[in-house]
């Protein structure tokens, strides 16, 4: 009897403890709870905003450069009233924003949306040469704008996508002003392409793998046949052939590259002077 009275007492002190604990953290939750609810929530500045002033704001901040805010505004436009007056604008110009805010996803999707939704607008054909630009200009990046990287050292998905766009002007429509320029692009594209190719193909190369660098090599000149790239792929077959120990290969090669190529560093020994500014390069 005595042992269970003092079990109990001695119980007790922990009981209290643990009250005193769980109260504790239920004034702390409590008390964050209110702090949370306490601060103050951020506004909408737009709110109070007439379409006209937000629209007003939006090309504000388009001309200013701030693409972020502008993206922002022309977003919150198309949201009030997507069939109204301002709406059909403001989907193409987030597409903008968004490409030169570098957020090339959100451009694309807008760009996207804007050319399902309106097939036969005024503007398709700007809005076909934006998504050329979003998925040609995305070949650099925030790095490699700097660091000189060439557009056919990436995934060539991208630039499909932008020659198909291009391609839509040029074919559907000739007459836009955005026809000549998308053309030049698709030029440049073609040779990106091949030059993927010919990258793929020295890699091979330079790793031994000589059946490897021909196969590629013959690909860039099958699917891109006039590209400037064709000259390099020529010259990576020519040797992995020599390397084959393929000597009638390897001299047929040569000399298809001396005939197409006269002039080619490979044949000549001799680099062209006054070397041009690189092809991808405005």
């Amino acid at each position: 009897m005595i042992t269970q009275t003092a079990q109990r007492a001695a119980a007790q002190p922990r009981h209290v403890t643990l009250r005193i604990v769980r109260y504790i953290a239920c004034v702390c939750a409590v008390a964050l709870v209110a702090a949370c609810h306490g601060l103050p929530e951020k506004t909408d500045e737009t709110a109070t905003w007439t379409n006209n002033k937000l629209y007003t704001e939006a090309q504000d901040a388009l001309s200013g450069g701030d693409w972020g805010k502008c993206a922002k505004y022309f977003e919150a436009l198309e949201g009030r009233d997507p069939f109204g007056h301002f709406a059909q604008q403001a989907q193409i110009n987030v597409a903008y924003c968004n490409w030169k805010d570098s957020e090339t996803a959100a451009a694309d999707q807008a760009i996207d949306r804007f050319i399902q939704l309106h097939p036969d607008h005024p503007d398709i054909a700007y809005a076909y040469y934006l998504k050329g630009m979003i998925h040609f200009n995305d070949d650099l990046g925030l790095f490699g704008r700097f660091s000189g990287q060439d557009m056919s050292e990436r995934d060539p998905k991208s630039l499909r996508e932008s020659y198909d766009a291009f391609k839509v002007v040029v074919d559907k429509y000739p007459q836009s002003k955005y026809a000549p320029d998308a053309a030049q692009r698709m030029r440049y594209i073609v040779n990106a392409l091949a030059s993927h190719e010919v990258h793929a193909a020295d890699y091979y190369y330079r790793r031994g793998a000589y059946v490897a660098a021909i196969n590629r090599a013959q690909l860039a000149i099958k699917e891109y046949k006039n590209a400037p790239a064709i000259e390099d792929a020529l010259h990576i077959m020519w040797l992995s052939y020599d390397k084959l120990n393929q000597p009638q290969l390897a001299d047929d090669t040569k000399r298809i590259l001396a005939g197409t190529f006269p002039d080619s560093p490979y044949i000549t020994g001799h680099a062209r002077p006054g070397k041009e500014k690189s092809w991808w390069q405005f």
